[in-house]
This record gives structure tokens, sequence and C-alpha cells, in this order.
């Protein structure tokens, strides 16, 4: 299971059981509330409240509650299974000294292990919906990533803008916020639930960025990923406001939904591995996918396109970065840190979305961003973030800072390392825009 990030309105320390007969045919809200109430009491999960993270130790433990190894007696045998500390695709490595050549197998290796690559198809895209914003105009939009996903993504253009104009793929998070996805990014707050508005507030400063960034003269898009939004999981037996994702559902109704959600992570993660895909395969795809819908349209400079995210919309920005030459910079924000340093102390940090098998043996996270190479890149991370192993992130984005520097362009790499919780504050969201400005 995934652990939520610290925007959520709590941080379970351990799996939360619900009996299997929890989610029974109900007829009403309130049966379905009462049932995850019931199903919660029982399981009685340790909570620690967001209010009270000032209490706790900073870079002391992890989400489990643990300061060390997460799996005890068995983490020496974890330890000797992982990969070794000279991986033999990192761009440190002395083998590597063309870096195209190195990024051409960093990335055909990338692409394999992840088991996924359908065929392209044609987006067919199609504008559901046009509204004039004042200053931007919305649309809705649909389009085919594969012949299997019509994704949903949201459009906006720049009124005043010189189009074509630059765009930016704004990637959205994870938020143990599963009734929503791309709304986070760009839709106003007088129209988000107030479950929506309060994570906003927590991880973002109250804003909604990819408005700021269409005001700034940029198309933004942002799509829902597979599991969130307008793609997550339906249950026949759902009550009709939770289909229909009312905004007359309670808090209560809400973070119900949610806590299925991260605990059906891991079952959704086994049906995908079963079906011989994995959950990044799809993620990935989807970004590159929506890449090549932005290059159709002809408001957005197909030389001018930048990528940015926070938390699971920070490695999507790495990974996004990492494997596509269109985009030309990329923001990661509250994604870093050195994968053995997670292994042993922050695992829960990991969830399945993230997870390419076999990776490990030849790159690490800082190695995997570092093939965007030479495009500008903005790494930012909090010390105070419990979802990642403080000595790693470090370690990451040392690593980054050398890898540029190897690269020949160590002005193009900018990392951020501040005093602060699982969040993009409104001014680490000023240094990115004016990162984009400047390159992009």
């Amino acid at each position: 299971m995934t652990a939520p990030t610290l925007f959520e309105h709590v941080l379970i320390a351990h799996h939360s059981v619900f009996e299997p007969d929890a989610f029974s045919p109900m007829n009403t809200r309130r049966q379905f509330i009462a049932a995850i109430a019931a199903s919660a009491a029982a399981s009685s999960p340790k909570v620690i409240f967001a209010a009270d993270r000032k209490n706790v130790p900073k870079n002391s433990v992890s989400l489990s509650g643990r300061n060390g190894p997460e799996f005890g007696s068995v983490n020496a045998v974890i330890q000797k299974l992982k990969g070794g500390p000279d991986l033999p695709l990192s761009y440190l490595h002395g083998d590597y000294q063309d870096p195209e050549a190195w990024k051409a197998k960093g990335r055909a290796k990338m692409l394999e292990l992840m088991q996924y690559a359908p065929a392209k198809c044609d987006p067919n895209a199609e504008i559901v919906s046009r509204k004039d914003c004042g200053d931007y105009i919305r649309e809705e939009v649909r389009f085919n990533t594969t012949a299997v996903f019509r994704v949903p993504a949201t459009v906006l253009i720049p009124k005043k803008a010189k189009l074509p104009a630059p765009a930016v793929v704004a990637l959205h998070s994870h938020g143990g916020q599963y009734l929503w996805g791309r709304e986070r990014e760009v839709e106003t707050n007088d129209a988000i639930h107030s479950t929506l508005k309060e994570m906003r507030e927590r991880g973002y400063s109250g804003n909604a960025y990819g408005i700021e960034l269409v005001r700034r003269g940029y198309v933004v898009i942002s799509i829902d990923m597979f599991y969130w939004g307008e793609r997550r999981v339906v249950l026949d037996d759902d009550p009709p406001e939770l289909k229909e994702r009312s905004m007359t559902l309670s808090n209560e109704e809400v973070k119900a939904y949610n806590n299925r959600c991260n605990r059906d992570e891991e079952f959704m993660a086994k049906i995908l591995f079963c079906a011989g895909v994995t959950w990044a395969g799809i993620m990935v795809w989807d970004d590159i996918r929506t890449v090549d819908y932005l290059l159709t349209r002809s408001d957005v400079d197909p030389n001018r396109i930048a990528c940015v995210g926070q938390s699971v919309g920070g490695i999507r920005s790495a990974y996004l970065a990492a494997l596509d030459d269109r985009i030309k910079a990329a923001v990661v924000s509250s994604w870093m840190c050195s994968f053995p340093n997670q292994l042993a102390a922050h695992i829960r940090g990991i969830g399945f979305t993230k997870i390419i098998p076999g990776i490990y043996h030849y790159m690490d996270y800082p190695d995997i961003a570092s093939l965007a190479m030479p495009k500008p890149l903005m790494v930012i991370n909090g010390s105070q973030d419990r979802l990642f192993e403080p000595a790693g992130v470090h370690a990451a984005h040392e690593k980054l800072a050398r890898c540029y520097a190897k690269s020949g362009a160590p002005e193009r790499f900018k990392s951020i390392i501040e005093d602060a919780p699982h969040e993009f504050n409104a001014a680490r969201q000023a240094d990115a825009w004016a990162w984009f400005d400047r390159w992009v």
C-alpha cells in the first residue's frame, strides 16, 4: 500500500485493515460511511495527524514510525539482494564518455524493464467543451494514448500571449486524494471540493499552479493519471454521489473513498503485474503521448515544452524529461532520493506507481533523472519530508550535480533542499516559473 503524503489529512503509520465485506452493496451514503467507520475502528490504525507533525523529531523516522530498517531480521538479506554501489548504467561510471550513446543505453533499459510499449496510435483528439475564463481559455479534451486508454485532459490557453506559445505539462500529485486528479493543478478554488481545497492549501500554498502558468503566457495541459480522477476505480455498488463525484459529498465520504483506494493500490499493482505490465509503464507512456498530443495543436510552440510536478507528479516529471527530448526543461518537486537509502529505512515512501522492477541494479533515481541532460532540471526537496531518507536526498542531489558537471552543463542543474515538509509552496513555485522563463 502506498502511504498518503504529508498534505493528506492523516498519515497512516501502518496498513489499515478492512474486512472483505466492508464494501458490500449499500443503498445509501450513510451506510457507505458507517461501513468504513466500523472497519476502521476494528483495525485501530496508528494515526499521526498533520497538525502534530511539529512533535515528530525531524529526519528521525519514516512513515512506519520506526527509526532504522523497515523489516528487522530480514533487512540483512534484502540489502544483499539490492544493486551494488557501482551501478553500471550511471553516467558517473568510468566507461561512459559519450553522453548520447549512454542516454540511448539507459533509456532502452528503462523502457525494457517497464514492460509496457503499446503501439503508437492517432490521438483522435476531441474538444468536448470550451470556456472563456477571462484572461485564458479552458478546454476539456479527450485523446487516445493507446488503443485501450482514452485520456481526459484540461488545456488552458492564454488569451494575451502570442501564439504559438510555450507549453507546460502539469503532472498532478498522488496526495492520497483519488477522486480528483488534474483539478488540483488547473481548477479554480471555487470549483473544487473542500477536501481538495484543503489539500491544495497544505501542499501548494493554496495555488492552482496551472492557472498561474497560463497567466504567465504558457499553454498548460494536465491529464488524469491512471487510477485518479475520471480514471479512478468505480464499483457497481458505489453510491450515485460518489460515482458522479458530487460536490455534495461530505468530507467523511471523500476520506472513506480515498482510504479504500489507498488500501487497494497494492491489489491494483498486483493485477497490473499479473497482466504483464507495470504501473510506471502506463504512467510514463501516457505522459509521453500527452506531448504527442500537444504537438498536434497549432497554439503550441513544439520547440518550447516543459514539465513540472509535485510528489508522484515530481517523479513523472523526472521520467518524462529523462525519456523525451521534446521536453526542454523540467521541475521535479518532492521526489528525489537515492533508492538504497529508501530501501534501508524509508521504503514505505515508495508506492507501486514508481517501481520499475530491476532498474535499481542498473541506475539509481538520480541516474534516471540525469538521462534528461543537458536540458535544464530543477529538483526541490524538503528536509522535513518524512517520505524520504534525508541522507539519500542529499546524496541524490549531489549525484545529479556531478552528472551535470561531467556533461559540461553544471549551470543547467538547480538543487533546492529547504527546511520544509512535503510541499510545492509559493516560494518554490516562483523559483520554478523563473526557471522556465529563463530556459523555455
